[in-house]
């Protein structure tokens, strides 16, 4: 489908030429940016079990796809990224603190991508894991598990930082325009999209809320072990090659 089309109270929350994919399993949402002109596409988070999806998508829609993109080391599920690079020739690129040697390109704070005439800038938003990334593209930003919609990515595995997330959204994401759109990584409640001024708002752990008192509410959340996280994350290390390979 594409995405996303209004907020609650009306306003307009489209990125033009942005596919939007969801994955039930792991409720995450996959990106697909395309530039309109070269047909050249860029793809964020994509899940291996969506292969299928993508190719169909890929196929129909006439694109070429250029780069996959991670936001993180995901500990929810198998990227997709080694199947994409293998069945088109894509580059896979990742956050360079995640330290995926696997991938094509190692992505530092505000490095640029080109894809056709567009081009995407990664974000480095570190907190939810040490190598978080959000890449900026037009009028959205894909804030991987950093910034959810009505929430924020959890902190306490994979080098994750209560203070150094807080430091993230509050300083990097919410000092972009207030009408950038949100593109998260996962929605557990069917919502698609926020912006950036709704966010500062409304967000229930970071409106109005101290860096002290983020962090004491993070460290009371007491969340259980994500149940795929011993396969997910080495898995992810290797951009699911062996598991593709098996």
């Amino acid at each position: 489908m594409m995405a996303p089309g209004a907020s609650p109270e009306g306003r307009e929350t489209r990125v033009q030429d942005c596919h939007q994919l969801f994955d039930a399993e792991s409720c995450t949402y996959t990106y697909v940016l395309v530039d309109p002109v070269t047909r050249d596409a860029v793809m964020i988070d994509p899940v291996d079990t969506q292969f299928d999806v993508y190719s169909a998508l890929l196929g129909s829609e006439r694109l070429r796809l250029r780069y996959v993109l991670e936001t993180h080391t995901h500990a929810d599920h198998i990227t997709g990224s080694s199947l994409l690079r293998e069945r088109t020739g894509a580059k896979a690129a990742t956050p360079l603190p995640c330290g995926i040697v696997a991938a094509d390109l190692q992505l530092e704070d505000g490095e640029e991508l080109h894809f056709g005439g567009e081009t995407i800038r990664a974000l480095h938003t570190p907190g939810h894991t040490a190598g978080s990334m959000s890449y900026v593209w037009r009028n959205g930003v894909f804030t991987g598990d950093t910034l959810l919609i009505a929430g924020c990515g959890r902190a306490d595995f994979q080098s994750g930082d209560a203070g150094a997330l807080y430091d993230s959204i509050t300083r990097k994401l919410f000092a972009l325009p207030d009408e950038t759109i949100v593109l998260p990584a996962h929605d557990y409640k069917g919502r698609t999209s926020s912006t950036i001024g709704e966010e500062k708002r409304t967000n229930p752990r970071l409106a109005g809320t101290s860096r002290e008192a983020f962090i004491r509410l993070m460290g009371e959340l007491k969340l259980p072990r994500p149940r795929m996280i011993d396969v997910a994350v080495p898995a992810n290390q290797r951009l699911g090659q062996d598991v593709h390979e098996a």
